[in-house]
Order: C-alpha cells, then sequence, then structure tokens
C-alpha cells in the first residue's frame, strides 16, 4: 500500500528499497565522474610522459635515481624521483611539479603549458645529473688523496691526477688533524664558556 490516511491527509509511506535503490544510482554515477576524471589525468600525464620521452632516454642508464613512471594512484602522479612528481590541479587542466622536502611539499611549477613543464623538468633532471656526479666525483677525490684509489680515467678518457700533488705531501695528513684538533678545542671552549653563563 502506497498511500496511508492519517488525520484526513494523504501522505506517502517510505519505501526502503525505492531509497537504497536511488543511494546506488547516485553512488554510480558519482563514481564513474571519478573514474573519468581519473583517466582524463592519467592521460594528461601520459602526454607529459611522451613529450619526456627523449629526456628519458638520455639519462644515463647506470644512474638509478630516476623513476620515470605514471602511477595509477588517487590522484595519478607522474614520478620523476622518489621525491618529485607530477599532478593535475582542481581544475584538471593544470600540471603542479611537486618536490617533498624535509620542510615539506614545495611547488617547483605549476602551468597549464605543456611545454613549460617539460622544460622544467628536463631542467630539474639535468642539475640532478650534474649534483650526483659531483658528489661521485667528490668522492673519489676524498679517496684519491687518502690513496685509497690509484687513478682514474674520466669520460673523455684523460687519467684525472688533480690530487696527486697533495696526495705527495707529507705533512698533510699532521694539518688536517690539527685543524680538527683546533676546531675541537674551539667548540669545547665555546661550550664551556656557554655552560658558565646559563649556570
Amino acid at each position: 500500500m502506497n498511500e496511508a490516511i492519517n488525520n484526513g491527509n494523504t501522505r506517502k509511506v517510505r519505501n526502503l528499497a525505492d531509497a537504497i535503490r536511488r543511494v546506488r544510482t547516485g553512488e554510480t554515477e558519482r563514481s564513474d565522474v571519478v573514474v573519468e576524471l581519473g583517466d582524463a589525468e592519467k592521460a594528461r600525464l601520459d602526454l607529459l610522459g611522451e613529450e619526456l620521452t627523449a629526456v628519458f632516454a638520455d639519462v644515463p642508464s647506470d644512474n638509478e635515481t630516476f623513476i620515470f613512471t605514471v602511477a595509477n594512484s588517487t590522484p595519478a602522479r607522474l614520478w620523476i624521483d622518489m621525491t618529485s612528481f607530477v599532478v593535475m590541479g582542481r581544475d584538471h587542466r593544470t600540471y603542479r611539479f611537486l618536490k617533498d622536502t624535509r620542510l615539506g611539499r614545495t611547488v617547483i611549477l605549476e602551468s597549464t603549458d605543456i611545454a613549460a613543464v617539460a622544460d622544467c623538468i628536463t631542467n630539474y633532471v639535468a642539475e640532478r645529473i650534474i649534483e650526483r656526479e659531483r658528489a661521485i666525483e667528490g668522492d673519489w677525490l676524498v679517496k684519491r688523496v687518502t690513496g685509497d684509489v690509484p687513478s682514474r680515467k674520466n669520460r673523455a678518457g684523460q687519467i684525472i691526477a688533480a690530487a696527486t700533488s697533495l696526495q705527495d705531501r707529507p705533512n698533510l695528513g699532521w694539518t688536517v688533524a690539527m685543524v680538527l684538533m683546533g676546531v675541537l678545542i674551539g667548540a669545547s671552549a665555546l661550550f664551556a664558556w656557554a655552560w658558565i653563563q646559563i649556570g
């Protein structure tokens, strides 16, 4: 019975099955919209990835820093490395190049221009490669000075011997030790002075 008489007024009886059907239909429609938006975001990130195909191919094979993959997450992300990625903005047209740091998430670039975002990512990758090479060269130089490695050739095939003269100096070890000792004594004196002032 769909209608009932109550104090002379006609009112509709609530049907739980109809309400459940309406709620499920609404949820399905919303889910379809979310899926379509997610697919659209992933498609835009795939386009950005295609813009960067040549850049990704030029990265040295021994450099495992970069990921270069579109993750099927919510939201979809184009990962550049372990800390930087691209997501789509709220308008689903703006690319947001983000980086996670110790101080929080930083926006490197936010733009609707796919070419500008691709250029920014290309520069970022180049900077990271140069930073890595400098770190490797720094480690090698320390080992070279301490005598842990004989000699090494760079990419051009020339022998790198910039630190040979430093290694040949007999008093270099003592000089470094004395400098470190002076820093330690100075830090101790400063700590003692601060302790006295506080106390």
